[in-house]
């Protein structure tokens, strides 16, 4: 897994339309990439709009993108979660049925969905992708979805 995030891609003019999607399990650590992906889509693209939904878990994130994705009123929708693996393949078998939904979505809808459903090890892990400065994922998410 990189250290770092993508570079900042230029401004983007225009009215741009985002949805993100946002788990509730493990809410601290989502909280932290959702902050930073909302602030960031707002400094890439000015005068955005992001409209926030929350779903339970990693699970029912793929359930609400395919329905925004049908509608086709946002230039990317992102998913953001965080998955903590424990002692079993649960948490394995989750992020794969999660990642594998959200291309096919992406795939039959023509609609970039980025995802930042992050699977990690530690809490510690989680604490540098979600709070931190230095590699959040969700600044890397919202850079990925003004860039693409």
């Amino acid at each position: 897994m990189s250290n770092a995030i993508s570079p900042r891609p230029r401004l983007v003019g225009g009215k741009r339309r985002f949805a993100i999607v946002a788990s509730q399990f493990n809410w601290p650590f989502v909280q932290g990439l959702l902050d930073h992906a909302t602030e960031e889509l707002r400094v890439l693209a000015p005068g955005c709009d992001v409209r926030i939904h929350k779903v339970p878990g990693a699970f029912e994130i793929p359930v609400v993108v395919r329905e925004l994705a049908s509608q086709k009123a946002a230039a990317a929708i992102l998913a953001l979660g965080l998955i903590l693996r424990g002692q079993t393949t649960h948490a394995d078998h989750l992020a794969r049925t999660v990642t594998d939904g959200l291309q096919r979505i992406a795939l039959d809808y023509g609609i970039p969905i980025i995802n930042a459903v992050l699977s990690v090890n530690y809490e510690a892990e989680a604490q540098e992708r979600c709070l931190g400065n230095n590699m959040n994922r969700g600044t890397e998410a919202a850079r990925a979805a003004v860039g693409i």
